[in-house]
């Protein structure tokens, strides 16, 4: 083999080897990185499942006895006062029950009236008639006789007066049969809906049975957030702790809130995890203007706030205790075991084993991160 030969397959042999180095050598993971920075974190627990906007009152209203439907003065969304009549069923047949009941009782009065102005009158006259005989002008017997007479009529005056009361017992029982038929407002609010129309009978509900209400009626001055908490996270949560809620309905708007009841039990639906019901209320009383009964709801409740304090995105620890930190002029990327405080689902407090300012990996899902791996910021999350 010439010597020309041999140079050009070291060449060759030097060519390949350095295109094969340049192909194997490690590239860079394109990553994304925040800085660390002070201000707030928040420990805070959440709904597990959709909460929903309820009113304080609301009543779901039917007749306690069946009838044909005679009078329906309110329509869906009318409002509605305290006292004011929503429906009514046929009675006339009460009606006119009772006004026969007013006329006994009446009668009866004047009855018990007449019999006690007669015992009255016969008092007299057994003291008229034992003033006499007192200057012996009657007998004994006369005197007997007036005393039994008036004795007579003041039991016939007690008996007058306990059958007046029995007529007015009767008046007022035919009125509670009456008052069965009508539905009235036991509080202001909005009739929501209707389950009837003119004519038509309506039932009360069989017993264990639940049937559509004839009315129902929302007190739409009030409304607080009914929310299932875990019953792990449960325990921290104290009535008067601060909350922000969002509903669907407002898209990402929050509403203050405030913890005003935790129910005394767990609620243990199958298929489903064992949580706690939660109410929370509404400080600005301004936001209920805009609220609808039923609206769907998530809450975050606060349990614990530090401020002005080291955090980084919750995403970017790792196992709890450990991040990658981006060494910008080495441009690889190193671990760093940290000590974290509160956290929440946005942020994580750090306690110890970052500086702010340092850049944090935010991308851990990407494939080649490992300590002392080449890195570069990826240009699209570049801040």
């Amino acid at each position: 083999m010439t010597r020309r030969r041999v140079v050009f397959l070291l060449l060759v042999l030097t060519a390949i080897g350095a295109w094969y180095g340049w192909s194997t050598r490690s590239r860079p993971v394109p990553v994304t990185v925040i800085a660390v920075e002070r201000g707030t974190v928040e420990k805070t627990v959440a709904n597990t499942r959709a909460g929903t906007v309820k009113a304080c009152r609301r009543a779901k209203l039917s007749p306690s006895v069946g009838g044909q439907i005679a009078s329906l003065p309110v329509g869906e969304g009318d409002r509605v006062k305290q006292g004011q009549l929503l429906l009514e069923l046929w009675n006339k047949d009460l009606d006119a029950q009772l006004a026969l009941n007013k006329q006994e009782a009446a009668s009866a009065a004047a009855t018990a009236r007449a019999r006690c102005i007669e015992a009255q009158q016969a008092q007299s006259e057994a003291r008229r008639q034992r003033t006499l005989r007192e200057r012996k002008l009657v007998s004994e017997e006369q005197v007997d006789q007036a005393v039994s007479t008036a004795n007579a009529a003041d039991a016939a005056c007690e008996a007058a007066q306990a059958t007046a009361a029995v007529s007015r017992a009767r008046v007022g029982v035919t009125e509670a049969t009456l008052e069965k038929t009508r539905l009235v407002a036991p509080f202001d609010g909005v009739v929501a809906e209707i389950n009837g129309e003119l004519s038509e009978f309506v039932t009360p509900s069989p017993i264990g049975i639940a049937t559509p209400p004839a009315v129902d009626l929302i007190d739409n001055s009030c409304f607080y957030l009914l929310a299932p908490i875990d019953e792990i996270d449960v325990a921290d949560v104290a009535v008067g702790q601060p909350a922000r809620v969002t509903l669907d309905a407002f898209r990402q708007r929050r509403f203050n809130g405030r913890v005003r009841r935790v129910s005394d039990y767990v609620l243990d639906v199958e298929k489903q995890a064992r949580t706690v019901d939660v109410e929370v209320e509404f400080v600005n009383q301004g936001d209920i203007v805009q609220l609808l009964a039923g609206y769907s709801a998530d809450v975050e409740i606060i349990l614990d706030v530090r401020r002005d304090t080291l955090r980084i995105p919750t995403e970017a620890v790792i196992e709890g205790s450990r991040v990658y930190v981006f060494d910008a002029s080495a441009g690889a990327l190193t671990t760093r075991d940290i000590e974290t405080g509160t956290s929440n689902w946005d942020h994580t407090e750090v306690l110890d084993g970052l500086q702010a300012g340092e850049l944090v990996v935010t991308s851990v899902e990407r494939e080649g991160l490992a300590d002392g791996a080449p890195a570069r910021i990826d240009p699209e999350t570049e801040p």
